[in-house]
Parts: C-alpha cells; sequence; structure tokens
C-alpha cells in the first residue's frame, strides 16, 4: 500500500466526504484515540465561525454601549449645565431683589416711617369708641406707610445734590448711584398714590386728605425750604403732627378737641428732637447748604432755649387728656413724671451746651415719644356722654330684638305651615304653591 503514495495521497483527498462523514475514522484512528483531521477542520471551521460572530457580537454590543453612555453622558452634561443655569439665574434674580428692596428700605427711611404709622395707629385706637376695628386699623396704617414713604422718596430725590455732600448722607441710593432719579421718582409716585386711594376706599376721605396734604406739606413745602430758611423746623413739626389726626379721622371721621393731644404732644416733642440733632450734625448741615437754627447760634444759648421751653409746653397736656376724658387721672401724673424728666436734660443742655449734652437730649426724646402714647392707649377711656349714649344704644338694639323675636314665635303660632308648604315654596319651585302659603 506504501508503494503508491501518490495515488493513496490523491484518495484520501478526492473522497473527503468520506472523511467527513466519519466513516474512515474508527479503521485508522479508533485504536489510539485520536481526533481525526476531518473532524478537527471541521471544528476548527466552526469554532473559527463562532469566534467571528461572538468577535462581531461583542463588538457590536460594545459599539451600543459606547454610544449609549455617550449618550447618557451628553444628557447627563447638558442636565448639569440647565440646573447651573437655573441655579444661576436664581442667584441672580435673589441679588436683584435684595438690591431693590435695601434701597426702597433706605429710599423710604423706613424706620422714620415706621415711626409715622405707630402715631397714626395710635390716633386711630384712639379715635375708637368701644372697639377697635382690627381690619380698619391695618388698612389705615399701610396706607400711612405708603404715604409716608412716598414723602421720604420725594425728599431724598429732591436733595439727591445736598446728600452727596454729607458724611450722613451720601450713602444712600441716589447720591451713591445703586438707583436713578426717574426710578425714584416712579416708585415715590406710585406708592404715593397706591397709600391716598387705600386710605379714601378702606377709610374715609377725611383721612386720605389729610395724607395727602401731608404728603405735598413735606415734599413741596418743607423740604424746599430747609435750604432756604430756619423755620423748616416749625414746618417739619407741623408735618409730624398730622398723622395721629389722621387716624383719629380714619376710625372716627371726624376730628374733635379730644384729638388734639397726640398731635400737640407730637408737634411739642419733635422741637428739642431736631435742636438736638441740628446741634449734634451742625458741620453736615453747613456742607450740605441746609438752613437750620442751630447754623446761625455760634454759642447754641438759642438752640438750648428753644428746646427747654418747648420742653415746658409738654407738662400740661397730661392734664389735658384727663380733663377731657381721653385717659384717666393715672396718665396725668405719668405724662407729668415724663415730660419733667425730658425737660431736666434740656436744662442741663441749656447749663452746659456740650455734645454729650446735646446726646443725652436726643437720647431723652427718644424715649419719650414711646412712652408717651403707650400711656395714651394704656389709660385711655370713653367719656361719659359717649359711654351713655353706647349704653343706651346697647339697651335699644336688645330691646328692639326682644319684640322682634316675640312677634316671629306669635307669627309662627298663628300661621303653622305643614311640611308640603315650605316644599313646594323654596327646594321645589315647579310644584304647585298651596293657597295657604302666600297668607
Amino acid at each position: 500500500m506504501w508503494r503508491n503514495p501518490v495515488s493513496f495521497s490523491s484518495k484520501l483527498l478526492a473522497n473527503r466526504n468520506y472523511y467527513l462523514h466519519g466513516s474512515w475514522f474508527p479503521s485508522i484512528f479508533a485504536a489510539n484515540d485520536v481526533v481525526s483531521v476531518p473532524q478537527l477542520l471541521c471544528r476548527c471551521s466552526l469554532s473559527s465561525t463562532a469566534s467571528t460572530t461572538a468577535a462581531a457580537t461583542s463588538s457590536a454590543d460594545s459599539l451600543k454601549s459606547m454610544l449609549l453612555n455617550r449618550k447618557s453622558d451628553g444628557i447627563r452634561a447638558f442636565s448639569a449645565s440647565s440646573s447651573a443655569l437655573d441655579l444661576s439665574l436664581l442667584s441672580s434674580a435673589m441679588q436683584l431683589a435684595r438690591h431693590y428692596s435695601r434701597c426702597y428700605w433706605e429710599l423710604s427711611k423706613a424706620r422714620l416711617s415706621m415711626l409715622v404709622v405707630a402715631t397714626s395707629g395710635t390716633g386711630y385706637v384712639l379715635g375708637s369708641s368701644n372697639a377697635v376695628d382690627l381690619a380698619g386699623l391695618c388698612w389705615t396704617c399701610a396706607g400711612t406707610m405708603m404715604v409716608a414713604a412716598s414723602a421720604n422718596s420725594l425728599n431724598q430725590v429732591f436733595e439727591v445734590n445736598n446728600d452727596a455732600k454729607m458724611k450722613r448722607t451720601r450713602h444712600r441710593p441716589l447720591p451713591s448711584g445703586r438707583l436713578t432719579i426717574p426710578h425714584a421718582v416712579a416708585w415715590a409716585s406710585s406708592v404715593g398714590l397706591a397709600g391716598t386711594a387705600l386710605l379714601a376706599c378702606k377709610a374715609n376721605m377725611l383721612a386720605a386728605g389729610l395724607g395727602a396734604s401731608n404728603l405735598i406739606l413735606y415734599a413741596f413745602v418743607y423740604t424746599p425750604l430747609k435750604q432756604i430758611h430756619p423755620v423748616n423746623t416749625w414746618v417739619g413739626a407741623v408735618v409730624g403732627a398730622i398723622p395721629p389726626l389722621l387716624g383719629w379721622a380714619a376710625a372716627s371721621g371726624h376730628v374733635s378737641l379730644n384729638a388734639m393731644i397726640l398731635p400737640a404732644a407730637l408737634y411739642f416733642w419733635q422741637i428739642p428732637h431736631f435742636m438736638a440733632l441740628a446741634y449734634l450734625c451742625r458741620n453736615d448741615y453747613a456742607a450740605g447748604g441746609f438752613k437750620m437754627f442751630s447754623l446761625a447760634d455760634a454759642s447754641g444759648q438759642r438752640t438750648a432755649s428753644v428746646a427747654l421751653r418747648n420742653c415746658l409746653y409738654l407738662v400740661p397736656l397730661g392734664y389735658l387728656a384727663y380733663d377731657w376724658g381721653v385717659t384717666s387721672g393715672w396718665f396725668c401724673l405719668e405724662s407729668s413724671l415724663l415730660t419733667l424728666a425730658i425737660s431736666a436734660s434740656a436744662f442741663s443742655f441749656y447749663r452746659d451746651r456740650t455734645i454729650h449734652k446735646a446726646k443725652r437730649m436726643f437720647h431723652a426724646s427718644l424715649l419719650y415719644l414711646p412712652v408717651f402714647m403707650s400711656g395714651l392707649l394704656l389709660h385711655r377711656q370713653l367719656g361719659e356722654d359717649e359711654l351713655w349714649t353706647s349704653l343706651e344704644a346697647v339697651v335699644a338694639d336688645s330691646g328692639h330684638d326682644n319684640q322682634k323675636s316675640k312677634e316671629r314665635h306669635r307669627n309662627i303660632d298663628k300661621q303653622a305651615r305643614p311640611p308640603v308648604a315650605y316644599a313646594s315654596v323654596a327646594p321645589f319651585p315647579f310644584l304647585p304653591v298651596p293657597s295657604y302659603a302666600g297668607q
């Protein structure tokens, strides 16, 4: 058989199907348990095909995962950038709101406006008879706050050049450039009109007229007068005395003699208060071009004497409040002691005109007003005529209600209706009404 190897090999190659079917496998390779060449070739081809398919599948999967990862990374980056943009917009909006709220707070002189609101609210309570209308009180305070904010804003608009020259006021919104003048004018106009309209709608026209007149007096008379004549201090005292009248008018609808107690106290209180302030800030007022009373008084004697005289004017107000039936007798005693205390500080400043004594009188004036208004609210009482009238009204109302209830029960007893009548009249209008239903 080995003599003709060529023919044997040609037979092997010719019978490839024979090897593939495995017929020749047992006779040659079965003894040594060796895999046949045809099967090895077949298995290699199958394994290579499977590995190629697996590699293609794995490469497709890797490409798909890569695309998905890139897509998710893009979405994540886009969401992160959008969230960062939203946060930046939110922070910028918050900074803008904080900036304008701070500017409006300073432009309105919010603490001074709240003091004006306190005096107006005290006047409202004093002008109320029996019970205080809390809703009306809130509306009156809100309208007063708006009008006061408008007046203070217009004051800074007119004095922007003067404020820029003073150390105490150069950092305000208009001199520092944080707000423009048209912006401030628009703010002041809108707030002033809204406050006046609120007082007219929720209180009465008398209160709205007092608010509007006070705004005009402060912004268009007192403010320019500060650069013309020292009488501006007394005009400013009139401006400060009007808000309690506004509150009284909003509560009662009229202005009586009893309503003058708190305005008179505010008028006389403002003179020593502003005299002390003008003495402490003389150099600043001179730099700003304001004509204050203390600038023409180098020694300060006239300034101190005016302050002391107006402090003494406050002494009889406690007795007048008791005599006119506004408060009880305890307020007369407390007011007298309080007025003597502020008069003592003014007398100390009159004897020794120094910065220290001027500060003491200024601080005493800051303490006087809230204590005085608290005493008015604590010891307020109704007059005998008002109390008798209110009691008669209550009795008359109760008698009228009793008479109406008796008549109602009498009519019910006379005309007792069956349930069908009520059903026919009210819930079922399409049913015919019985003849006795309208009797």
